[in-house]
């Protein structure tokens, strides 16, 4: 029989429709694939990208590092050519009748993982990318000096279904002046928890899950990646933190080589299971001007395109999801992953 199933933290209902209920292989859907062709984030390339924000350029055996906006990068970081906000201005905060705007001021930055036009990044080695993850955070703390921006989101999108424009791995970063409506959202649902429980509800979802095993996915010491209880999407996937703490870029140096960890290890069960699907990767943080608090606890959160939203997810904000989580964990757990061995590129 079809369940009903509550999101614990923004009370939102979902549809597990078990009458339909898929298996990975029943996805009808087009496989993400390299076509190759010109791309402006390979290296050689890189005046045809706005001038670097940050690179990574490793030293070659103690010699000298490779000057800007040239090869000899791990990781680089650049301004969106077609940036969603522009970063100069003020916001200009006005009424327009019984509406309200402002000027169009962010941040857009697009970071590119990996100099290998091929390579995903579950691909990529674990130190490349734990590069990946430390570059969100130089980014975040570097852009938080600028008062005007309330949060910043870190997200990727791979493969075309996905949104991705171009198939060179990468991420992108968009500084907001405002809080979006889902991260209100959330934030609220876990204050409400908390002012209730006197406890996270992210902590007690990892304790919850750690204990039940049926939605976990994979853990290492610092990380429990779960399948959520209400997921919205077939194989929506968290990872967690095991030791509360609400800011992505306030986590100690030590985890982020565990989190790559669990980075790899889910994108790769994924790969596996689901042959290389389009998805979304999102980084949920906190809001900048509270950046330390006890009810809120960052997380990743993955999502695989394999359905689409209709009429009947606009309409009502109810998402109807044909793989329960319980199932789409056991598929993702029991995926043979060899992270010691390499991944042969496509």
């Amino acid at each position: 029989m079809p369940e009903l199933r509550k999101d614990p933290i923004v009370g939102r209902w979902v549809i597990i429709s078990t009458d339909r209920a898929k298996r990975p292989t029943d996805f009808a859907r087009e496989k993400n694939q390299i076509k190759g062709g010109f791309c402006p984030f390979c290296y050689g390339n890189e005046a045809k990208t706005p001038p670097e924000i940050m690179a990574y350029r490793p030293s070659n055996n103690g010699g000298p590092v490779a000057p800007r906006d040239t090869p000899g990068w791990t990781v680089r970081v650049v301004p969106n050519k077609f940036p969603a906000l522009g970063i100069e201005g003020s916001l200009n905060r006005q009424a327009d009748g019984m509406f309200d705007k402002m000027n169009g001021i962010g941040a857009h930055e697009v970071i590119i993982e990996t100099p290998d036009h091929t390579a995903s990044l579950e691909q990529l080695p674990e130190k490349r990318i734990e590069d990946v993850l430390w570059a969100f955070r130089d980014r975040i703390i570097d852009l938080r000096k600028d008062r005007r921006f309330k949060y910043i989101l870190i997200f990727k999108n791979h493969g075309e279904a996905a949104g991705a424009s171009l198939e060179h791995t990468h991420s992108q970063l968009i500084a907001l002046p405002i809080l979006p409506k889902y991260v209100v959202e959330e934030l609220e649902g876990a204050k409400q928890y908390f002012i209730y429980k006197e406890r996270c509800v992210f902590c007690d979802i990892v304790r919850q899950e750690s204990e039940v095993g049926t939605r976990v996915v994979a853990e290492n010491p610092d990380f429990l990646t779960i399948a959520p209880y209400a997921p919205r999407f077939p194989f929506e996937t968290w990872v967690l933190p095991k030791r509360h703490e609400s800011s992505f870029e306030n986590s100690s140096s030590a985890m982020f080589e565990n989190l790559a960890k669990a980075v790899k290890t889910l994108l790769t069960k994924a790969d596996l299971v689901l042959d290389n699907p389009a998805y979304n990767l999102v980084l949920h943080t906190s809001p900048l001007q509270d950046p330390q608090n006890d009810h809120y606890h960052w997380h990743i959160e993955f999502m695989p395109k394999l359905t689409k939203t209709a009429g009947f997810e606009w309409g009502t904000g109810f998402y109807i999801n044909p793989t329960p989580p319980e199932e789409a964990a056991r598929f993702l757990r029991e995926a043979n992953v060899s992270l010691t061995q390499p991944i042969a590129l496509r």
